[in-house]
Formats: C-alpha cells, structure tokens, sequence
C-alpha cells in the first residue's frame, strides 16, 4: 500500500512539475590551459543509464575564444572531449560505472588582440535516464499514440525512481551494517586494551615484589 502511495505521488510530482530545466551561466575567458579556469556541474548516475548532455554557446568560430567540454566520471572513464564548440552541442552516453560524473567547460583565449571582458554564454540540459531517450522516434516507429507515448515515459520515470529508493536503501543497509561492524571491533579492541593494562599492572606487582624480597627489603 505505500509502494502504490509512493508510485502515485511520483506520477503526480512527474506530471506537474516540469521534467528538466537548463543551467546558464557565462564562462570567461583565459590565455592557455589551466584546470583551476574549468567551470565544472557534477551529477551522479547509475551504472548503464543513458546520459544526454546538450551544451548551447554563443558566439562563432573565429571570434578569438575557444570553448572546450570535457565529460568523465569520479573513476577515471572518459566519455567525450569536444573543442571549440559553439551552436547546439549533444553528446549521448552509457555510463560504465556508479559514480558521479562532471561535464566541464574551458573558454581559452585564441588571439593576441585586446577583448574587454571576453566571455561566452554557455546553457547547459543534462537528460538522464527516460529524459534521455529520443521518445518522438520511438512513438513513430512503435506508432504509438502521444497519450500511450507519454505514459510510457512517466512509467520509465517511476520505475527509476523506484529503483533509485531501492540502491538508497541498500546502501543504508550496507552503511549501518558497516557502522555496527566497527562498533564491535571497536568494544573488543577496548576490552583487549583493559585487559592487557590490568595483566601489566599485575605483572608488576608480582615482579615488584619479587625484587624486593631479593634484596631483603620486605
């Protein structure tokens, strides 16, 4: 019953509210290469999602700026790195891992002459999952109605939703096992100091006392 709650308030969240929205932001300029000039989004995804990265930047070629995008994950794969972009950009890709991934972007100055304050307009629309899909070439080649269209992706979306709770829920599972883990070496390992003091403690007193009744003194 509160799976089927669940499922209806993430029907009702999907259907009202819209499915995503573009980031904007403009990227300055600068002479060479340097990572510290990268303008970086990171989001997380799960292994095997499609992921679509659609990057509009305006101005043209040949404007003296060069605008570079480089999309890799927190694990080294390396999913696209295309240079001097401008216009529509899309890249569409599987990611080979759980890990968070980051589509970044470097604006490089191209020309010797002075620019006040050159920079580029950069919208960035990252898709993931059921977002990604292109679902007008699937409602024609499946000919399927836009009503059967559009609850075909809403069903995509709850079923992702669901097991996103489902990977949440097992990492908590696997955390807390983890936490009560070290919560028991960590007792032992006090109980195994304690008694390593105490027997110390005793063993000094036993050669303490032995030393002096050999030297007479008690």
């Amino acid at each position: 019953m509160a799976r089927f709650a669940l499922l209806s308030s993430a029907l009702l969240f999907l259907i009202v509210l819209p499915f995503s929205l573009a980031l904007k932001f403009d990227l300055a300029a600068h002479t060479g290469h340097n990572s510290k000039y990268e303008r970086c989004i990171r989001n997380f995804v799960g292994k095997d999602t499609l992921v679509l990265v659609t990057a509009i930047v305006d101005g043209q070629k040949g404007d003296g700026q060069m605008v570079n995008m480089h999309i890799k994950d927190a694990v080294g794969n390396e999913y696209g790195r295309p240079k001097d972009i401008v216009g529509e950009t899309r890249m569409a890709f599987t990611s080979h891992a759980d890990a968070a991934f980051d589509v970044c972007f470097e604006n490089q100055l191209t020309t010797n002459q002075a620019v006040m304050n050159p920079s580029r307009h950069i919208e960035l629309d990252i898709d993931i999952g059921a977002d990604a899909r292109d679902w007008s070439a699937i409602q024609a080649q499946e000919k399927l109605k836009p009503v059967e269209t559009e609850l075909r992706r809403v069903e995509e979306l709850v079923s992702e939703i669901v097991n996103e709770m489902d990977y949440l829920r097992t990492r908590e599972q696997k955390l807390r096992d983890t936490n009560e883990s070290t919560n028991e070496r960590v007792k032992w390992f006090a109980f195994g100091t304690m008694g390593m003091l105490v027997g110390l403690g005793a063993w000094q007193v036993v050669y303490l006392r032995a030393y002096f009744r050999s030297k007479h003194l008690i």
